[in-house]
């Protein structure tokens, strides 16, 4: 089996399309996410909190460092990008915990109700009634 082949028949399989609709799907829900905790949430939370944008909270470490445009800026500690973060990571872990609980509620439900034959139709009724009768009665020539 040559290498395309094989990697063709890897690429093809279920597991690996399925995993990459899933980092796709991911991705797009994550910046829903970000923007919903930076746009959304976080402006009326700073607000309650004193009026304060979570995105200047820093701690200046150095003072003026010249940067590689010739510009003087500061070493700092973005603590504040580091709180949206976590309450980015809080809502989407929230959510998939969600959607897992929902898919394994359901997976439950479909395991408890067995699968019930579907009723015999008209024509199987009558030629099992047929077989039924031949048996019971004696045989005439």
């Amino acid at each position: 089996m040559s290498m395309t082949s094989e990697f063709k028949e890897f690429a093809m399989r279920g597991n690996v399309v399925d995993l990459a609709v899933g980092i796709i799907i991911g991705a797009a829900f994550g910046k829903i996410v970000t923007s919903f905790v930076e746009d959304i949430l976080m402006p009326p939370l700073g607000i309650m909190v004193g009026g304060v944008d979570f995105k200047d909270l820093r701690l200046i470490l150095r003072q003026g460092v010249m940067g590689p445009d010739g510009k003087l800026t500061d070493v700092t500690l973005n603590y504040g990008n580091f709180i949206q973060s976590i309450i980015d990571f809080l809502i989407i872990a929230f959510a998939i915990f969600m959607v897992v609980k929902v898919m394994n509620t359901l997976k439950r439900k479909k395991a408890a109700s067995p699968d019930v034959p579907p009723a015999p139709t008209k024509e199987e009724v009558l030629l099992t009634e047929i077989r039924d009768a031949l048996r019971t009665s004696p045989r005439q020539l």
